[in-house]
């Protein structure tokens, strides 16, 4: 956010612009789960009402939209202590609430995959039809979890605010990466009584992968900025400037790949996708290194791609 927080006239137009790229974001994401639905529509004579009726509601994209929405308004109308403040009440309210409150039809708190209060809510809110389709009873991406997912955002606007600051560069680098550190061994300590786990966005999980991050930052920093490496970062830089992009279409190209059906020998009908890899992949490698095989040949492939986006300065911004 590039308005300034004492400027409020401005406020109420970086707030729609910030709906308007938040709604968006929700749409890529519903797009991509509805996607394979609606092929089975147009091709296979599925309903189109039952398409809708099981889409997964939120997803990862989605919960970027609805995070920057929430994110950009406490910003804009919140002063740096009050964020500070708000990101504590946050992991503290969630760790309350998945702690101690007693979760429907179950009778007690816990932690378990299908039985802790975010997956009840869940099931409660979107339903069974609308979760993630790999657990059915509960979403990485669920209601309750947007909450300490705000958390993380809150603190990377901190970071960034620190950033800003006109302190010379080995103090920023300094604090930051001792508030990182103390972070990461608060995030470890809590993991003790709450788990560090990333499914359900635990509030110690947001101070352990926010304190990495905070370390991570600090030391591009000082190499990057400070120090003047700039060569190593072009990859990085690449696949930066068009980051929502590749991220949606690295989720569309394998449901467009498995609609495409090659026939076998014995009748039999093959996505082009599963063809693709048992065809170039598992007879030359191991489960495990074909996999990362095929992973690395998907980031590389990619890359082209957005390196010759990146060279005409195509740049779609979201």
């Amino acid at each position: 956010m590039s308005t300034s927080k004492s400027d409020p006239a401005m406020h109420s137009k970086t707030i729609v612009k910030a709906l308007k790229r938040g709604i968006i974001l929700y749409l890529l994401g519903f797009f991509l789960a509805i996607f394979g639905k609606l092929m089975g529509v147009i091709f296979d004579d599925k309903s189109l009402i039952e398409a809708f009726q099981t889409v997964r509601l939120l997803g990862v994209l989605q919960r970027i939209g609805i995070v920057f929405i929430i994110s950009s308004i406490i910003f804009l109308k919140f002063s740096n202590k009050a964020i500070f403040r708000i990101f504590i009440s946050i992991l503290a309210i969630y760790w309350a609430l998945m702690t101690f409150v007693p979760v429907p039809g179950i009778g007690y708190a816990n932690m378990e995959k299908e039985t802790n209060l975010a997956a009840w809510i869940d099931r409660a809110i979107l339903t069974e039809s609308h979760t993630w389709a790999s657990a059915k009873t509960w979403d990485p991406e669920g209601v309750l979890s947007t909450l300490p997912a705000i958390g993380t955002c809150l603190f990377g606007i901190l970071v960034g605010v620190w950033m800003r600051r006109k302190d010379i560069d080995a103090t920023k680098v300094a604090w930051l990466f001792t508030a990182g550190i103390a972070a990461i061994i608060l995030g470890l300590l809590w993991d003790l009584q709450f788990p560090i786990n990333k499914s359900l966005w635990t509030s110690s999980y947001v101070l352990y992968a926010g304190g990495l991050a905070s370390v991570g930052l600090a030391l591009c920093f000082w190499l990057i900025d400070v120090q003047g490496y700039k060569k190593i970062t072009t990859p990085f830089v690449v696949y930066g400037v068009n980051a929502i992009t590749v991220f949606f279409l690295a989720g569309l190209m394998p449901r467009v790949l498995n609609l495409i059906k090659i026939n076998n020998t014995d009748g039999t009908k093959t996505a082009l996708l599963e063809k693709f890899y048992t065809t170039f992949y598992t007879p030359y490698f191991s489960p495990v290194n074909a996999s990362l095989v095929w992973a690395i040949t998907y980031v590389l492939g990619f890359y082209v791609l957005l390196y010759i986006m990146y060279k005409k300065n195509i740049i779609i911004k979201v």
